[in-house]
């Protein structure tokens, strides 16, 4: 399980250009799950997740998490973060997971940042979606759950 996690200012997710989630200050977090991927990986990216210090202190050092500074979430489901170009122009997505393995999980991930009691929004899993960001900083982080 991938997650790509960028510190924002606010990100909102239009769908066929309409809003459909908007947050403020917080984390925009782009999911991705391949097939081997499981409920102990979801748990070990939502622990990481709200513990990961990116946020500036009064020092301005990054050492305040997304809980410390009462910050919002927004997850987005993004198969292509196990896109494969090694071969040719177009990328191959056969390690992105099926969507029977994939929104099980990508729920549950949702499920445990909120019973962390974060606020959480969310985009549409499997629809095409604009997402409208400012990255602060820019700071964005990757994450991999490496559990099999």
């Amino acid at each position: 399980m991938r997650a790509l996690v960028q510190r924002v200012e606010s990100a909102e997710v239009q769908i066929n250009n309409k809003k459909h989630s908007k947050i403020s200050k917080g984390l925009l977090i782009f999911l991705g799950i391949t097939h081997n991927d499981n409920k102990a990986g979801a748990i070990f990216l939502a622990n990481k997740v709200s513990k990961l210090r990116i946020f500036a202190n009064e020092e301005k050092k990054m050492n305040l998490s997304v809980k410390d500074i009462n910050g919002e979430i927004l997850v987005v489901s993004q198969f292509t973060l196990y896109g494969d170009s090694k071969k040719g122009n177009r990328p191959s997505f056969v390690n992105s997971a099926p969507s029977n393995i994939a929104v099980p999980l990508y729920e549950y991930f949702i499920y445990l940042l909120k019973e962390k009691n974060f606020n959480v929004k969310t985009g549409i899993f499997g629809e095409n979606m604009d997402i409208k960001l400012i990255n602060q900083g820019p700071v964005t982080i990757m994450l991999e759950s490496n559990i099999d």
